[in-house]
């Protein structure tokens, strides 16, 4: 391994120098030397042989190409793509003066022997080694004539994207090709405001042991969304592997890199074995369009394979089609080098003939001169072929790169849409699509529904509670008064209640797991404290708590609230008592000002009838006494329509049309009034709201532990000896029923959200005044939070949720849940980008 490692240093290491030796002198040869490296002992490589072999045959009886000058393939076993030993074999290759090398398969020889076709300036044509990082800026002689991993991984992005997962999970090869993939993923999830939230790296040559151990480890994971980059060789393994952990099932999503697809082709039909391993299993394969040309390859391609036994079984995959394609840009790029009138000569690397030691045979390595000039040919072939067009962008990648999307059911596949980077996702082929203007917002992203492990069809939800790391400890406060809003189910850990609905609820609708746990607080004989819960959050006993906390002013100092799921304000609540009727009853739908206004009004319009009327009508005329009779008379009888004057003027008659108007409302208001008065039990209370408590001086409750008694003390100004603490429901009733002079109090005050209920069952108390605070209650979260919990404004029915245990939801939860590195630090789930 040294020996052939210091081959390669030397190499690099060393410059040229042209002696003539070896130089082919003709201006067009009668043959040109390519090779060909690939493992052809796979069903892969046997594949990629019959379909490089059937393009020189083809081209070899195509005047048209390169005239009388014919391919003379050299194939070069590559072993298993193992880099040391292709180092030795690619040496083999180029030693026999070839101008052009197809191959390797795998990244990680090409990574290896890219260094070598530098060196001799050799063009290096792969249509399989995918990993994005094999830059031509970094190695010029490596062509790829097929498109990147980079395409691929944008695709699988999207899908996620697509699908509103934010977490993956990364099971991969631990190889160049793996890790330089995975990396690629990643940085198109973050692209996406996504995330690998874990990577799960394999030996090429791991076990089934070991594979099934790195899976148990991806299990216990909150992710179930997993994308696996593996080959063709070793995928099958995983997923047999996967299957018997029972990780192929409900929940789980699963997206393979292309190498599935192409497995699936070359071995189609896959047996049932395979087939069941893979249900519901996403994978993209390279798209290429429908074409007659595409047509007859693969009506040929059942003749090319059943000559052979051992290739009877062989189907139609993406690389058989670029291989074959491949064969013919190298034809064009040559056919047009020999008509610019260029020559193939070699030279001897004046480096490599210095380096003593007979027994390398560095002699044999010739520097293919004009390197340069075929590979710039290479790069201008516009042709089309059987994977469709074949043209280089002037970033030296093929253009158009798409891929249909696969979904892996029953007994085949079957396509749900494709991808490409001119459109993205959609359901209609991408060369329809190139004529419109290119669309990439997310509302044109369109995929038909696929079936998913598990043979369901609605989309998982990509994520579960994980069984490691810490739990967030949530506290839940203990009370003993208004258990509907949250108590403990006795005898058990669990808490049930409005507030743990909304947060369950708010939980559920997360794309991501958050593992936590409820943690009473109190002893269940008094109400706790909830400042004093807010308080140990900051010391960190707590992580959160959720329950019915207001929030306050000095709350807010010490924590973060999310916003209010609730709106709920301080209430005075007071006894009230029966008005008794008495004989004068019947004024009191008037107060005694407006009997007064209406009594003036009475006589200022009799007063201005009589001005308008007494000159032209002989009933408002006569004796002053019996005019001021006439005024008053006429005035009060109007009230009841009962009136025998006339009106003659106009002016007169328009001025009694409005009052009789008047009139109608005030009879019609009064009489609403009075039969309200008669007929409704009318409740009086002498309290009339907050002012009231603060000018008096009896005494006031409150709920124990509520915020309510600072609030009084400190905001309001009332007397603290005044301020009675009431721990239950019952003890604040009876003492509002005793009153202040037996012991009890004059009002009770407490949070909206409680006296709905405290009133549901009480008809003798009422909520007097208007709510002097305007409170909400939210969940909590230490400052610099671990999580923010965003959420809509629930309007609900208190009522029926606690006699009917129905919640009448009629808003949208906006709830957005963010986890920093606190959760990081201590449940090993990692950040979120959000």
């Amino acid at each position: 391994m040294i020996l052939a490692w210091l081959l390669v240093l030397m190499a690099l290491s060393n410059g040229f120098f042209s002696n003539g030796d070896g130089m082919h002198n003709s201006t067009i040869p009668d043959f040109v030397n390519i090779g060909a490296l690939f493992s052809f002992n796979t069903s892969v490589g046997r594949s990629i042989k019959i379909a490089i072999k059937a393009a020189i045959e083809d081209i070899n009886s195509d005047p048209t190409i390169l005239g009388k000058t014919k391919l003379n393939l050299s194939l070069q076993e590559d072993s298993k793509y193992r880099g040391f030993l292709s180092i030795s074999e690619v040496l083999q290759v180029m030693a026999r003066r070839t101008v052009a090398i197809i191959g390797p398969h795998s990244s990680v020889t090409a990574h290896v022997i890219t260094h070598i076709a530098n060196e001799l300036q050799v063009p290096l044509l792969s249509f399989s080694a995918l990993d994005p990082t094999l830059s031509s800026l970094q190695f010029p002689f490596f062509i790829r004539t097929c498109h990147s991993d980079l395409y691929q991984m944008t695709a699988i992005a999207d899908i996620v994207n697509y699908h509103d997962w934010k977490d993956v999970i990364a099971v991969y090869l631990d190889d160049d090709n793996g890790r330089n993939g995975i990396g690629a993923l990643g940085d198109k999830l973050a692209e996406r405001r996504c995330r690998i939230s874990y990577k799960a790296p394999l030996s090429p040559d791991a076990s089934m042991e070991e594979i099934s151990n790195v899976l148990v480890q991806v299990a216990l994971a909150e992710s179930r969304v997993i994308v696996v980059h593996a080959n063709t060789q070793f995928g099958p393994k995983l997923f047999s592997v996967a299957k018997n952990l029972g990780m192929m099932g409900t929940g789980y999503v699963w997206i393979a890199t292309a190498f599935l697809s192409a497995l699936l082709d070359i071995n189609s039909p896959l047996s049932s074995d395979s087939l069941d391993d893979i249900q519901g299993v996403l994978t993209p394969r390279m798209y290429t369009p429908d074409s007659q040309l595409q047509r007859r390859f693969a009506s040929r391609w059942k003749n090319l394979t059943s000559g052979n036994t051992a290739n009877a079984h062989l189907g139609l995959s993406f690389l058989p089609i670029y291989a074959y394609d491949t064969v013919y840009v190298l034809a064009h790029a040559l056919d047009a080098f020999f008509k610019q009138g260029n020559q193939i000569t070699f030279s001897t690397d004046s480096k490599l003939s210095s380096i003593h030691g007979d027994n390398l045979n560095l002699e044999a390595l010739k520097i293919f001169n004009e390197g340069n000039l075929l590979r710039s040919n290479i790069y201008e072939v516009n042709m089309t072929g059987v994977s469709g067009p074949f043209k280089y962008t002037s970033d030296r990648n093929l253009v158009n790169p798409a891929y249909e999307i696969i979904n892996v059911i029953g007994t085949g596949t079957r396509r749900i849409g494709y991808w490409s980077n001119y459109s993205g996702l959609s359901v209609v082929p991408p060369e329809t699509l190139y004529s419109k203007p290119a669309n990439l917002s997310r509302e044109n992203q369109k995929l038909f529904a696929p079936i998913w492990p598990g043979n369901t069809g609605e989309r998982p939800r990509g994520w579960v509670f994980p069984n490691n790391g810490r739990l967030l400890k949530i506290g839940v406060p203990k009370g003993v008064s208004y258990k509907e809003f949250v108590s403990q189910i006795e005898g058990t850990d669990t808490f049930e209640g409005f507030c743990i609905d909304v947060f369950l609820a708010a939980v559920s609708l997360l794309s991501y797991a958050v593992p936590y746990k409820f943690v009473p607080y109190g002893e269940g004989k008094n109400n706790p404290s909830m400042t004093e819960l807010v308080r140990l959050i900051t010391t960190g006993e707590f992580d959160g708590a959720v329950g019915d906390i207001a929030i306050t002013t000095e709350r807010t100092r010490m924590v973060d609230f999310t916003q209010p799921y609730i709106e709920s304000g301080l209430v005075v609540v007071a006894p009230v008592r029966k008005e008794e009727s008495n004989a004068l009853a019947f004024l009191a739908p008037f107060t005694p000002k407006m009997w007064c206004v209406t009594a003036i009004f009475f006589i200022l319009v009799g007063a201005v009838v009589w001005i308008l009327e007494h000159r032209v009508n002989d009933e408002f005329r006569g004796p002053p006494k019996k005019q001021v009779v006439t005024v008053l008379w006429f005035s009060f009888s109007t009230m009841f329509f009962s009136h025998r004057e006339n009106t003659v003027s106009a002016l007169g008659r328009f001025v009694l049309i409005i009052w009789l108007f008047v009139v109608l409302i005030i009879n019609s208001s009064y009489t609403a009034s009075l039969t309200s008065i008669l007929t409704v039990q009318q409740l009086y209370s002498p309290i009339k709201g907050i002012e009231s408590l603060v000018i008096g001086k009896e005494p006031i409750g409150y709920t124990q532990g509520s915020f309510a008694r600072n609030y009084l003390v400190h905001e309001i100004g009332i007397n603290e000896s005044r301020l009675v603490p009431l721990t239950t429901t019952e003890e604040a009733a009876k003492a509002l029923r005793k009153g202040p002079e037996n012991g009890g109090v004059a009002a009770y005050i407490d949070e909206r959200a409680y006296t709905d209920i405290f009133l549901s069952s009480r008809c003798d108390l009422t909520v007097v005044g208007q709510e002097f605070t305007r409170n909400g209650w939210g969940f909590v979260s230490i400052s610099n939070m671990f999580f923010t919990i965003y959420m809509g404004f629930f309007s609900i029915s208190m009522c029926n949720y606690m006699f009917s245990s129905q919640i009448f939801w009629s808003v949208c939860i906006a709830f957005h849940l963010m986890l920093m590195d606190f959760i990081l630090g201590k449940t090993g789930i990692g950040d979120y980008n959000l």
